[in-house]
């Protein structure tokens, strides 16, 4: 309980400071949205009208007591341009995002996990020489020109999969995850490069250990070594890297939807940001926080499960 109360406490604060930021950098940023939604033709007068309206033309500070104030209500604000709340349009999202985010994490969990075992076990081989060179590639490799080919090669070329877009709204889940193969192999390729060298690492420090030797000095199987008792006492900085993995996926597919037009979160905070539809971005922004910080939580807690010598809280 101790811990879960400082663990919210740290929470509340990072958020805090998060909104604020958000707050700042956005409406400090160029453009008038009320300018951009009128138009060209759009007079002073019914620009400075529009402002009144949505409440732009009071005073910075104000603006931010107002809208803390909604958002300690659960409210995170009506878009500008879309004309409805926020958090209706990010519901109206989400469903992307979120089968794109954890498709890919299951493909770079699927693909780093045994490869970073691999390269561990015959350390300083062929084998490890080649997948550190394909870690490496695919940490380096842009997500954008990565999904380019993939497109031009297998829906224009081979014509297996849809290039573009989510399927039609009929379209039941199976039709729906056909549509995110591509987008999904993207950034679980492109992913699973980081998760290959931190297994690799982890497992490199446990086999090093005295337990490990006594094990396979017993006779042990090397499987039942290797899965029992390397990769079981490896997995906290695995699980680590694979909670950061989702959060980054869920924060991070702005380029990836661009690229195969998705009509995800991160579509939605790109339009937002050309339109400088401010209770979009911040509203958007500060739930992807909230993610990040529940998916920082949650990682904490399943520590416990992975290694019971862990306890959390009280100092011990």
């Amino acid at each position: 309980m101790r811990f879960l109360i400082n663990r919210l406490a740290g929470a509340a604060m990072v958020l805090v400071i998060v909104a604020v930021l958000v707050f700042l950098l956005t409406h400090l940023a160029s453009g008038d949205p009320m300018a951009l939604m009128l138009g060209d033709q759009a007079t002073v007068e019914d620009v400075a009208k529009a402002r009144t309206q949505y409440g732009l033309d009071k005073p910075l500070p104000t603006q931010f007591v107002l809208w803390v104030g909604e958002l300690l209500q659960g409210n995170l604000g009506q878009s500008i341009f879309l004309q409805r709340p926020v958090a209706q349009a990010l519901m109206e999202r989400a469903e992307p995002t979120l089968f794109l985010a954890l498709f890919a994490v299951a493909i770079a969990a699927a693909i780093g996990v045994p490869c970073g075992m691999a390269a561990a076990i015959w350390r300083g081989s062929y084998t490890d020489q080649w997948l550190s060179g394909v870690a490496m590639l695919g940490a380096s490799i842009p997500s954008f020109w990565m999904g380019l080919i993939l497109i031009q090669f297998f829906a224009v070329y081979l014509g297996w999969f849809p290039a573009s877009g989510y399927g039609d709204p009929g379209m039941g889940l199976g039709a729906r995850l056909y549509h995110l193969i591509l987008p999904a192999s993207v950034l679980g390729l492109l992913n699973s490069a980081l998760i290959i060298r931190f297994t690799r690492a982890s497992m490199l420090d446990i086999l090093g250990e005295d337990f490990v030797r006594t094990a396979r000095a017993k006779g042990l199987p090397e499987r039942v070594v290797m899965f029992k008792h390397v990769l079981r006492n490896a997995l906290v900085p695995i699980i680590t890297v694979l909670g950061l993995t989702v959060a980054l996926m869920v924060g991070g597919t702005v380029v990836t939807e661009t690229v195969f037009n998705l009509p995800g979160v991160g579509n939605l905070v790109v339009r937002a940001v050309l339109r400088r539809d401010y209770p979009v971005i911040q509203g958007t922004l500060l739930v992807i926080a909230s993610i990040y910080v529940l998916i920082n939580l949650l990682i904490d807690l399943l520590y416990t499960l992975a290694d019971p010598r862990i306890r959390l809280g009280g100092g011990s």
